[in-house]
């Protein structure tokens, strides 16, 4: 008893007490850290506070091992001996990618990228009320998009339609767009369905990309099909057909497809304000190839050739009793080729090339009233102006490197250069001008991930332009901090540069780079199938191009506003909405504009509300868009004796409304035993006949003014698409559904 009691004794004085607390960068205590001796049954857990204590007969040096899910792990080594032994340690973060903050100011990102917070995604761009599977009119309803119905492109926080550039697989696209039509918006020349992911920036984008003074849409192509597939569209308007072949291995694809459109059916049943006289037409085929390499790479081709033509007469608004003829004849042909592969040891390569050409045959002439040709008309000064014709040819190839280096973690660095040959002929009336362009950049970009809750990307970029001889650089900066599980401040500064228009540039080469500052600031917080978002901007325009008394860079201006976004797919089953607003107030002076104001084409206010909801039990999918705009300003700029332009007649147009209505009815949705997969649709844009006006037009001395309105109150399609091998019917309803 006595021995017993002895070695017990003994046994309590070789005890030493370890102790301490574990903290996060922060200085908050870690709840449940594993806190343990190497090699030793000795250990404890932390609690609630980040303290932990335990005893030990060691002695001697030991490591001791502190760990935790989501931390690095901790290791020191220590000497126990007699006395108690207290460490207070911070353990890192563990950087994690599906974690880590992302940065979101000015960017809306969608597609299967694990980090991206999914806004639109191809389906979403197909079943948005009014969009008719246009990636722009979809874009259209998210905040800092203007609704701008009179000409093609996208007017972003009161950038022109030529600020914003497009770019597939990191290539831009030189005409995105059917060629113009006088007062008539054409739409976007490529499928939703091409693309896995998309990033539209309003603003502040990444150093990779250039040349765009306001925005950027950049497109990620998809890569292989899941499966082989064939698949055919039947309407009144259009009729189609394709097929994307995926090989045994599954290690490659090929696919084609063309279309046919001609609108002479459609125009006879809906009366159009204008009278053509030749129907629009196109033809539209393209071809795609893509081949996994052996180390997981991808190499992907994509080829489409269109070709349009149409003619369409107006009321001249010069005289009572003449018309305005207008034709136009397109041919596109476009080319990506991309190369996207990991080299090894935390290097990856992306490399692309490009090249489009475009010509458009222009037609402007004079007619009576039995549609005869005019071909002169005394004493009046106007006559030259509406006689002419334009033979206009667009060229650009391109070739592109980007390299990427994992820094540690999932910090990287990317760096790379890329080239541009431009090549612009155009000839009016017999006078032919030539614009060449050889453009150089290079930029770098790194994302730096100093916790999981903090990242900072940093970038720059260069460029030169032959043609008016100048060069340029571009710092970015966006920072990201984490405030909640979900919920995230980002903060982005950028200088952005672009260069004048070939329109001006056939004038002068005598022009430097316009420059835009954006300022960006943005809350995001997201949740299962929530996202809200707001957002404030300040954009500084400076060395604007002036056409008037000289063509030179003598113009400024600003943009500034806050902007909402709210989408729920959540609250309401089977139903997804989204809400946005913006607020825009922005001037310029550019052009032949007399000062700064407020440019035609920006709205004060813009909201839009769409509405995507799907019953099964009836295998029909119901979509409403709703989109408001305040009045856009109108002006009618004159010159005065002095040779000064001044406002002779200014206002502002009635407010924006449209309502559009889709459904969707997928009559083979649930038949295991399907061979045919069928998706009825069919649309209805401004459903309550509003009277959309977009601005005006002025004779040649003023006196008389009209309204600019679209072609027909409503637009209406319907369709039937098909598809054997693969069932789309469920990518229809919805991609969460």
């Amino acid at each position: 008893m006595l021995m017993s009691c002895t070695m017990v004794a003994i046994y309590g004085l070789a005890q030493v007490t370890i102790s301490g607390k574990v903290k996060d960068n922060r200085g908050r205590g870690i709840i449940g850290a594993s806190v343990s001796l190497k090699d030793s049954y000795d250990g404890g857990i932390t609690d609630s506070a980040g303290h932990f204590k335990f005893v030990t007969t060691e002695k001697g040096n030991f490591v001791i091992i502190i760990s935790e899910v989501g931390y690095v792990e901790y290791t020191q080594t220590i000497n126990i001996d007699k006395e108690p032994v207290v460490l207070e340690v911070s353990l890192k973060e563990k950087l994690d990618e599906l974690k880590a903050v992302t940065v979101t100011a000015g960017a809306f990102e969608a597609g299967d990228k694990k980090r991206a917070a999914t806004v639109l995604s191809s389906i979403d761009v197909a079943t948005t009320a009014g969009s008719n599977a246009d990636i722009t009119a979809a874009l259209k309803t998210l905040p800092g998009a203007q609704q701008v119905g009179e000409q093609e492109g996208l007017f972003v926080r009161g950038g022109t339609g030529y600020e914003t550039k497009q770019y597939i697989d990191g290539t831009v696209v030189n005409n995105p767009y059917y060629s113009s039509v006088p007062d008539i918006a054409t739409r976007g020349r490529f499928s939703p369905f091409l693309f896995k992911g998309t990033v539209f920036s309003t603003g502040g984008y990444s150093a990779l990309y250039g040349e765009a003074l306001s925005s950027a849409v950049i497109l990620e192509s998809i890569d292989l099909p899941e499966r082989t597939a064939a698949n055919a569209s039947i309407s009144p308007l259009l009729a189609g057909a394709g097929i994307q072949t995926l090989a045994k291995n599954k290690k490659s694809s090929w696919g084609a497809n063309y279309s046919y459109l001609n609108l002479v059916a459609y125009f006879n049943i809906v009366p159009q304000l204008v009278d053509y006289y030749k129907m629009p037409e196109f033809h539209n085929a393209d071809f795609n190839y893509r081949i996994k390499t052996k180390s997981g790479g991808m190499i992907k081709y994509y080829t489409t050739f269109s070709y349009s033509e149409l003619g369409l007469r107006r009321p001249d608004i010069d005289s009572t009793d003449l018309k305005d003829a207008f034709g136009l004849n397109n041919h596109n042909w476009y080319n990506n080729l991309s190369w996207r592969e990991n080299l090894g040891k935390g290097w990856k390569m992306n490399l692309g090339a490009g090249y489009s050409t475009n010509r458009d045959d222009i037609s402007q002439q004079l007619q009576d009233q039995q549609n005869n040709n005019v071909d002169s008309l005394p004493n009046t000064p106007w006559f030259t102006l509406k006689n002419y014709y334009i033979k206009n040819r667009q060229d650009l190839a391109q070739v592109r490197g980007v390299f990427e280096k994992k820094l540690g973690g999932i910090s990287a660095i990317r760096f790379g250069s890329e080239y541009w040959y431009g090549y612009n002929r155009s000839e009016y009336m017999g006078y032919q001008s030539v614009v060449k362009d050889n453009l150089l950049a290079t930029f770098a970009e790194t994302d730096i991930y100093i916790t999981n809750g903090l990242a900072l990307k940093a970038g720059a970029r260069y460029e030169y332009s032959s043609v008016i001889k100048k060069s340029n650089i571009a710092p970015r900066l966006s920072l990201a901090y984490k405030t909640s599980p979900g919920a995230q401040v980002s903060i982005a500064y950028g200088t952005f540069y672009q260069k004048p228009e070939n329109r001006e540039l056939i004038v002068t080469n005598n022009l430097g780079y316009t420059k835009a500052t954006h300022y960006i600031a943005n809350y995001q917080k997201t949740t299962n199938d929530r996202i809200f978002r707001i957002e404030a901007y300040y954009k500084k325009y400076e060395d604007l191009v002036k056409t008037y008394p000289a063509f030179n860079n003598a113009g400024s201006g600003y943009a500034k506003g806050i902007e909402f976004f709210w989408r729920d797919k959540k609250t309401f089953k089977n139903f997804d909405y989204w809400i946005s607003y913006s607020y825009l107030d922005t001037k310029r002076d550019y052009l032949n504009y007399p000062g700064q104001l407020q440019p035609n084409f920006a709205a004060h206010h813009t909201a839009s509300i769409v509405t995507k909801r799907f019953i099964t039990n009836i295998k029909t999918g119901f979509n409403v868009t709703y989109t408001y705009a305040t009045g856009r300003p109108y002006y009618d700029f004159r010159l005065n004796s002095t040779g000064k332009y001044y406002i002779a007649d200014q206002g502002t147009t009635k407010p924006y409304n449209s309502m559009g209505f889709s459904v969707n009815y997928l009559p083979s949705l649930g038949k295991k035993d399907a061979k045919t997969f069928i998706v009825l649709f069919a649309s209805v844009t401004n459903v309550l006949g509003a009277n959309q006006v977009y601005g005006y037009n002025y004779s040649y001395n003023g006196q008389n003014k009209e309204p600019v309105l679209p072609p027909a109150k409503r637009f209406y399609f319907i369709g039937c698409f098909l598809s054997w091998g693969i069932d789309r019917s469920q990518d229809a309803i919805n991609n969460n559904l």
